[in-house]
């Protein structure tokens, strides 16, 4: 397969030029359609906007939002100036934004009022007092010294912040010329976004990918699925991840095909949109699925338009992948592997797979992507059947690390090999297996949780002496989040405490829906607590408190 050299903006307009009236774009709840022509002029006017108010190319622009229908005219906006998105997970709380606003060196935040119980409007005038003071345009923040916009992305008006009406009207003033001569500028392999991952460390770390890694890894996946123009995709899964903006935009994008939206899940939403437009394909982690399958309308919805999609973020349980290729009629749906540092694809099982196959294995390596399971103790490359770190290598493996060349030569070797953190082994027939984590990631539902980043935040409880955070097997997420306590001679602790503590703090998947008080830790001869044993320890500690988790 031969790699696109396109930037968003160029392969857009391709589209443009060959399709102008066909569907990029549909939102079925409200009827809200864009035609590629129609949507890349509203691109063309946010962008001059952006430019009016001093965006820059190589400007860091945060987005803090739903999927909502304006999440994609940013994405393409700063695309086309040279900018860099910065997309913002929305579960965040308040010391999250925090840290990614100075970390990344946003220049402006878009945001949406908020998601569920998080105000972001207001917790934006917390971490920012002087929007309220200072006129826009011209905020100067010590705390973010980059920081010199704040974007509502929507109608409504707060101090200090512009809207998208007004942005889309300042536009006017720029000349279309001023967008055609930066896009000159602009190199395929130039970084045009940056997601945050959360590492070992605690501290998550922007992953600077560029145009060519997530428009091929897009464009690779979309064949292994056979997409053609005709294809459209409902995507419930959230745009902030590669799940959703490459997986998903990019697959559609780079084939001509149409996209169908929801601003967030909702199992009901998804069966009614897949009937109503006749979605040939459908996008969502294994709870998603399972919730769709479950629902007790189900039966109510014609569904046989579909043909194809991704189940990603977890393991499928084999049932589960029957019940989708045939109550659901996606007989051809598959299985995508990876991570943000890799685009993120490095595998995906094909179309022709058996279910069992699409269930047990990640499927083998996407086209232009090399593979290998490396031996972590000694560095040699594993046997068929040996166990041992997957690792890639291509035009998928990410730019670096923003600002941390130390995590980038530890995640890319001297020979341009990814390290996952994964476990893994090949199989006779050349699938590969994911068997485990070198790294002790929680993977809840598709979310990645790392235990360092909320044991670094609970060790601010003065009650705790040490806490360790590891994963307990849960039947509907994979895993849940587990902290195993112990408190400080001489105080007191509840569960609840505990809960209270990290509510409205860090985001709701990350607090613990588990809290064990504890002695000791079980160690190595070396002194290294193993949190895999935490894990199994689980089981028999919730089964004394009656709590079954098979």
């Amino acid at each position: 397969m031969q790699l696109l050299d396109y930037t968003l903006g160029e392969i857009l307009e391709k589209w443009v030029y060959e399709t102008p009236e066909h569907e990029f774009m549909v939102y079925p709840d409200r009827n809200l359609r864009f035609s590629y022509s129609a949507f890349n002029e509203r691109v063309d006017n946010l962008a001059k906007g952006l430019l009016y108010i001093g965006i820059q190319p190589g400007d860091k622009v945060g987005i803090w939002a739903k999927n909502v229908p304006d999440w994609l005219t940013f994405m393409f906006a700063t695309a086309k100036i040279g900018a860099v998105l910065v997309t913002i997970n929305t579960n965040y709380k308040l010391s999250e934004l925090e840290y990614i606003l100075q970390n990344a060196d946003i220049h402006t935040l878009c945001l949406v009022d908020g998601y569920r119980d998080s105000d972001y409007v207001q917790m934006v005038f917390e971490l920012v007092p002087e929007l309220r003071e200072q006129a826009r345009g011209e905020l100067h923040s010590p705390k973010f010294p980059e920081l010199r916009n704040v974007v509502f992305i929507g109608q409504q008006k707060h101090r200090g912040m512009y809207n998208t009406p007004e942005l889309l009207l300042l536009g006017s003033h720029v000349d279309q010329s001023e967008i055609e001569t930066i896009q000159e500028t602009i190199s395929c392999h130039d970084v045009v976004m940056m997601q945050y991952t959360s590492g070992t460390t605690g501290f998550p770390k922007g992953v600077m990918l560029s145009h060519h890694n997530i428009l091929n890894n897009g464009y690779s996946v979309g064949q292994c699925m056979k997409y053609t123009q005709a294809d459209k995709l409902l995507v419930p899964v959230p745009l902030f991840h590669c799940f959703g903006s490459v997986l998903a935009v990019c697959a559609i994008i780079s084939h001509g095909a149409t996209m169908v939206l929801m601003e967030e899940f909702d199992p009901l939403m998804v069966l009614a949109s897949v009937q109503k437009e006749k979605c040939t394909a459908l996008y969502g982690v294994p709870t998603m699925f399972i919730a769709e399958l479950n629902h007790p309308m189900f039966d109510m919805f014609d569904l046989s338009s579909l043909r194809t999609g991704i189940m990603a973020g977890s393991l499928c349980p084999i049932e589960t992948m029957n019940q989708v290729m045939t109550r659901m009629h996606a007989k051809d749906i598959i299985i995508v592997y990876g991570l943000t540092e890799s685009s993120p694809g490095m595998t995906a099982t094909r179309t022709h797979n058996s279910p069992e196959v699409r269930a047990t294995t990640v499927g083998f390596e996407l086209p232009n992507v090399e593979i290998k399971i490396f031996n972590p103790e000694t560095g040699q490359e594993c046997a068929v059947g040996e166990q041992g770190e997957i690792c890639c290598r291509g035009y998928n493996v990410m730019k670096g690390y923003y600002k941390n060349e130390e995590a980038t030569r530890k995640a890319i070797d001297a020979e341009g090999w990814l390290h996952s953190g994964d476990l893994a082994v090949k199989t006779e027939n050349g699938f590969y297996r994911i068997t485990g984590r070198i790294k002790d990631m929680i993977i809840r539902g598709g979310e990645n949780i790392y235990p360092r980043e909320i044991e670094n935040f609970l060790y601010q409880m003065p009650q705790i002496e040490a806490v360790e955070v590891a994963g307990v097997p849960s039947p509907k997420y994979g895993e849940q989040v587990g902290a195993f306590i112990r408190v400080k001679k001489g105080h007191v602790l509840t569960e609840e405490e505990v809960v209270d503590f990290c509510r409205g703090k860090i985001a709701r998947y990350k607090i613990p829906k588990y809290i064990f008080f504890v002695d000791e830790f079980p160690m190595t001869a070396s002194g290294k607590i193993q949190k895999y044993k935490l894990s199994q320890m689980s089981k028999g500690m919730l089964e004394k408190r009656g709590i079954q988790i098979i």
